[in-house]
C-alpha cells in the first residue's frame, strides 16, 4: 500500500488515541488521576498542597516526629514527692513529754493511759495555719507532717519535758486525684504517703477500669494546666507512658474509635460501586500497608500501583523537614500528599513504616489504561447511539414512502 494511503488509515486511530488522552479528566471517576496529583491540577478556590514522596529519608522524619505519648509531655519520670498539707485538710496533733510534771502532763500523770496528749482535730485555715496550745499558730499548708512536727517541737522545747510531737492527716481533702470518664466507678482519691507510687493504670484500677475496649479507649491526663492524651493500650505496650501519677492530677478515659478514609480503586466493596469507605482502626495503631490491606488492597484491573496517595494535615515543623516551604501557609498545619509506589517491591516495606493517624484519607488512582478504556467504550456508545438514529430515521422515510405508494 501506498505510504501516504497508509498513514490516512492512521489519521482516525491517531485522532482517536488522542481524543482519548484528552478526554480522560471529564471520564467519570472516583478522584483525580495521577498526572492530576503529580502537577498540583487544582482549581481555584481549592486550597494548596504538597506532594511528597515516600522514602526512606521521609519515613525517619515521620517516625521521629510520631506522637511521644504521656512520657513525652511529662518528661519528669521521678516519682512524687512527699505529700504535704493544703488550705482544708484536718489534722491530728499528738505531743508526747519524756516525763510527768511537764507541759502537757500533770505529775498525778500516773492514772493516764501514757505520757501524750492529742489536740482535738482542726483545719488547716485559709492563712494555712493550725494552732497549737503554747505554740500559737504554727505553718502546716504547704508543708509535710515531718517539717510541721519540727515547727512544734522547735515552739515548745523550752516548755516542755523533752518533747516529741506526731502530726498526721485525719481527713485528706487536698493532694486528690481524679479518675472519670469511661471508667466503671469514677474516683476521688487523696494521695497518700502509702499510694504515692500509684502509676496512671494503678489509678484507672482504682476506678474499676475500663468500660471499653483498650484499643478505643484513650486516657488524657491534666496536670499544672498541661494535657497530654494517649491511647489506653499504649500504655501498656509501652511502659515508659504509665508514668507516676502526682497530687491534684486529673485523669479523663473517654472512647474514640480512630479511622480513615479509603477512596478510589481499592477492594473494598464500597469502593468497587463508586463509594468511598470509612474504615475502623481496631487497633491502637495501624500503619499504611495494614491500612491499605483493610481496604481489601489494590483492585486489579483498575488501581495504578504507582499511585498510592495519603492525604493528611502536617504540622509547620514536619513539613520544613520533608523540603516544604512553609512560608506560603499561614495556618499551624500544612496539607500534604504522600506518595508510594507499589509497584516498585521496597514500596511495600516504607509502607508498614508510616503509622496511620486518625482522619486520614487513602486514594488510590485509577490506571490510565483504565481511562482510556472507559473513554472508548462512552466513544462506542455515542457511535451507536448516531447508527441507530440513521437507521431510525431511514425506517421512518422508508415507511413514509410506503404509505405514499399505497393504492
Amino acid at each position: 500500500m501506498h505510504l501516504f494511503a497508509k498513514t490516512q488509515l492512521f489519521k482516525p486511530a491517531l485522532l482517536l488515541v488522542a481524543l482519548a488522552l484528552g478526554a480522560c479528566s471529564t471520564n467519570p471517576g472516583s478522584g483525580p488521576l495521577t498526572d492530576d496529583v503529580n502537577n498540583h491540577v487544582q482549581t481555584a478556590s481549592a486550597p494548596e498542597y504538597e506532594l511528597v514522596p515516600l522514602n526512606p529519608a521521609t519515613v525517619k522524619i515521620l517516625h521521629t516526629h510520631e506522637p511521644k505519648g504521656l512520657a513525652g509531655a511529662f518528661t519528669d519520670k521521678r516519682p512524687p514527692v512527699s505529700i504535704v498539707f493544703g488550705i482544708g485538710d484536718v489534722v491530728t496533733v499528738t505531743i508526747f513529754e519524756a516525763a510527768a510534771g511537764g507541759l502537757f502532763i500533770p505529775a498525778e500523770a500516773g492514772v493516764r493511759p501514757g505520757n501524750f496528749v492529742t489536740i482535738p482535730d482542726q483545719t488547716v485555715d485559709n492563712d494555712g495555719f493550725i494552732t497549737v496550745p503554747y505554740a500559737g499558730q504554727v505553718k502546716a499548708a504547704g508543708l509535710t507532717a515531718v517539717q510541721i512536727q519540727r515547727s512544734i517541737v522547735e515552739k515548745i522545747a523550752n516548755r516542755a519535758i523533752e518533747p516529741q510531737v506526731v502530726v498526721a492527716m485525719s481527713s485528706q481533702r487536698t493532694q486528690l486525684i481524679s479518675v472519670q470518664g469511661e471508667v466503671n466507678a469514677p474516683i476521688r482519691f487523696p494521695a497518700s504517703a502509702a499510694g504515692a507510687k500509684d502509676r496512671v493504670l494503678d489509678a484507672i484500677t482504682r476506678a474499676g477500669g475500663i468500660k471499653g475496649q483498650g484499643f478505643e479507649t484513650w486516657v488524657m491526663l491534666e496536670r499544672g494546666g498541661k494535657r497530654a492524651t494517649v491511647p489506653f493500650e499504649n500504655m501498656v505496650m509501652a511502659p515508659e507512658n504509665n508514668i507516676y501519677v502526682r497530687p491534684d492530677d486529673s485523669i479523663y478515659v473517654y472512647r474514640e474509635q480512630q479511622k480513615f478514609i479509603a477512596l478510589g480503586a481499592t477492594g473494598a466493596a464500597a469502593n468497587i460501586a463508586g463509594l468511598g469507605q470509612e474504615f475502623n482502626f481496631d487497633a491502637w495503631r495501624l500503619n499504611l500497608a495494614e491500612a491499605v490491606g483493610k481496604t481489601g488492597g489494590l483492585l486489579d484491573g483498575l488501581a495504578d500501583p504507582a499511585a498510592v496517595f495519603l492525604y493528611r494535615a502536617e504540622p509547620r515543623e514536619v513539613a520544613a523537614e520533608l523540603g516544604v516551604d512553609v512560608s506560603k501557609y499561614t495556618s499551624e498545619t500544612i496539607p500534604v500528599i504522600f506518595n508510594v509506589n507499589l509497584r516498585d517491591p521496597a514500596g511495600f516495606f516504607l509502607a508498614t513504616k508510616v503509622m496511620m493517624k486518625n482522619q486520614d484519607i487513602i486514594y488510590i488512582s485509577n490506571s490510565r489504561n483504565v481511562e482510556i478504556t472507559k473513554f472508548l467504550t462512552y466513544l462506542r456508545v455515542w457511535i451507536n447511539t448516531g447508527n441507530d438514529t440513521v437507521a431510525l430515521a431511514n425506517q421512518s422515510l422508508i415507511f413514509r414512502n410506503n404509505i405514499k405508494t399505497a393504492p
